[in-house]
């Protein structure tokens, strides 16, 4: 796994020895720094060990060789006392040593005097870190170590030596770039202790979003990650925003190299010919991750695991130009992540439905329920007391399988087009089913509870036998929710292809002009009622009762929809079955999935369930 971090200059320090120091040309040799292991902190990477390595090709001596590094009092830089004339890495002694010269000025004259005296005996380095490579864990407290490689800035005299957790060099803090690499390889986070992990997802949720400083603060606050997550819903539900929440924990460390050289279609070809030697040799890379990733969850692959760091990236991504045997891709492109094709499969998704990603365990998600209450009172009266209520939507995962028939043909094939091809065909199998239960899930027999039986929604209804569709209708759905002081965020209507035709039969004001109740938006494939996006799928029941009128209802469906939650936990496990239909060359893949559905404020939506349409 590759980051990059703000960092500041740290320090080191060292002793001078009297036999050191050459009085005549004013110059002092000293070591100022060794591979000796230092505890640093950092918000982003947490409590680790820094060893500074020390093979030349790992120290930057560009600056303090040439002749233009300062040495300085007590790292003021406004307090220059001379300059390092030479510096080198002595790779024997594992140690940099280097060369002061002194200035003839009367600051540099009392301090070189002081350090002939040995009044002045300590001495501190300034460095830039670069890179960072984790290369261990201490057994007994789990504290990472990492090999550092750096570039020197200046040397101090200093009457004390620098002191890391004192706020040294704060001034300087974000003014460097560190790239950080944890490889240690695929099951790194399973050691991770409970706050460790919060705070890799905290630094996730705020990265995702644009929100770093905040959970930096969170972090330095010792927040939560609950906390923390409610309140990034919060703000992105106030900006109108899409909030896809990742939750790294079910990560197994890919580089961005390796989940770009991760494939479906090796993955399925490997598992459809298990015989077939170049196709299992192929498929290693997959197989070799697909095994992490069924430790990091703990749980057992029925074919092959996709992990959760291949699922969740979401945005595009350029693959690197490769060679075919790690993944036959001869030119780079763009490859689409697999949540974001299931997510454009779903209107829930397209509707602004907010996506937890990657999760690992039950995961609670904290709402506000009610709020306090002001009240007016005389002088010198008292408030009368009213509290703030909190609920917790609680999500577990419930297993989804799905399946769709590809080609033998097609599955041979190594080009970007195919493996688009076959991700989006396995999204889409499993959005469709996600679609539903997300609106009319029974929550009965491991079925999440969908939108239409969560207890405290709005409600509209048409008549004792339902009834058609009507602008009073689509403006109450509407007031439901704005009553509810809910009317934010991602509103808009969802519902069915036959009330889609039956709205645009009805017209709004047909004395002063026909104007049909759905109309155009501004997007293709996206209507508008009522001043609102407006999203047909067949997800929405139209099999629906009410009264007299059996299995003919349909559902409409209006609110924020980033109060509705689809949870997600791990990566995709794939199974093939060759056999069914070897006749007509085709191979089945079955695709499972951990999903839970949850709605945050039940108050945030409404809904019609006795629209006739015919």
């Amino acid at each position: 796994m590759e980051k990059t971090v703000k960092t500041e200059i740290c320090y080191r320090s060292s002793l001078i020895t009297r036999d050191a120091v050459d009085k005549k040309a004013r110059e002092v040799a000293l070591s100022f720094s060794s591979e000796a292991p230092v505890r640093r902190y950092h918000w982003d990477i947490g409590e680790y060990d820094e060893v500074l390595s020390h093979d030349p090709n790992d120290v930057d001596l560009s600056f303090i060789s040439a002749g233009r590094a300062p040495l300085l009092a007590n790292h003021d830089r406004s307090d220059q006392i001379g300059v390092i004339s030479k510096a080198i890495i002595d790779g024997d002694g594992r140690v940099g040593r280097a060369v002061a010269k002194f200035g003839n000025g009367e600051r540099a004259e009392s301090i070189f005097q002081d350090v002939v005296d040995e009044i002045r005996s300590n001495v501190s380095v300034g460095y830039q870190q670069r890179e960072m490579m984790l290369i261990g864990r201490d057994e007994e407290t789990d504290i990472p170590t990492y090999s550092v490689k750096w570039k020197p800035l200046e040397v101090s005299i200093v009457s004390i030596p620098a002191d890391e957790t004192v706020g040294v060099g704060r001034d300087d803090q974000g003014k460097f770039k560190t790239t950080v690499y944890t490889r240690e390889v695929l099951n790194m986070s399973s050691t991770l202790s409970k706050r460790e992990s919060d705070i890799l997802e905290i630094i996730a949720l705020g990265e995702a979003h644009g929100y770093e400083t905040e959970a930096r603060d969170a972090i330095e606050n010792g927040k939560g990650l609950e906390q923390f997550r409610t309140e990034v819903l919060d703000r992105l539900k106030e900006r109108g925003m899409r909030p896809v929440i990742p939750a790294d924990t079910a990560q197994i460390g890919l580089t961005a190299r390796e989940i770009n050289e991760f494939s479906f279609v090796r993955a399925i070809n490997a598992l459809a010919n298990p015989l077939n030697r170049k196709a299992q040799e192929a498929a290693g890379f997959e197989f070799e991750a697909s095994r992490a990733a069924q430790k990091r969850t703990n749980r057992d692959s029925r074919g092959i695991m996709v992990p959760a760091d291949v699922v969740s990236r979401d945005s595009q991504r350029d693959l690197l130009v490769g060679t075919d045997n790690v993944g036959g891709y001869t030119v780079a492109t763009n490859l689409v992540g697999f949540i974001e094709m299931l997510r454009n499969q779903m209107v829930v998704g397209n509707a602004g439905a907010t996506m937890l990603t990657s999760l690992v365990g039950d995961v609670g998600i904290p709402s506000h329920t009610a709020g306090c209450t002001a009240y007016w009172v005389e002088e010198n009266g008292a408030v009368t007391e009213s509290s703030e209520t909190f609920g917790q939507i609680a999500l577990a995962p419930k297993t989804v399988g799905a399946m769709v028939d590809i080609s033998r043909k097609l599955i041979i094939q190594s080009s970007i087009d195919i493996e688009n091809f076959v991700r989006k065909e396995i999204a889409e199998s499993i959005a469709i089913e996600v679609d539903r239960v997300a609106l009319h899930g029974s929550g009965s027999g491991n079925q999440p509870t969908g939108l239409a039986s969560t207890a405290g929604i709005g409600s509209v209804a048409g008549g004792t036998n339902g009834l058609a569709p009507a602008q009073s209708h689509i403006v109450e759905l509407e007031t439901d929710v704005s009553v509810a002081n809910a009317a934010n965020g991602n509103l808009a209507y969802i519902t069915n292809a036959k009330v889609r035709g039956k709205c645009k039969q009805i017209f709004s004001n047909p004395t002063y002009g026909e104007v049909p109740l759905w109309t155009k938006g501004s997007r293709d494939g996206v209507g508008e009622l009522n001043g609102y996006p407006a999203y047909a799928t067949n997800q929405v029941s139209s099999t629906l009762t009410k009264g007299s009128s059996s299995g003919v209802c349909s559902a409409i469906f209006f609110g924020n929809w980033a109060d509705l939650i689809v949870a997600m936990w791990g990566g995709i496990d794939l199974l093939t079955d060759p056999y069914t239909g070897s006749a007509a060359g085709t191979v089945r893949v079955v695709a499972h999935a951990d999903v839970d559905i949850g709605v945050r404020h039940a108050a945030s939506f409404s809904a019609m369930l006795d629209a006739l349409t015919a």
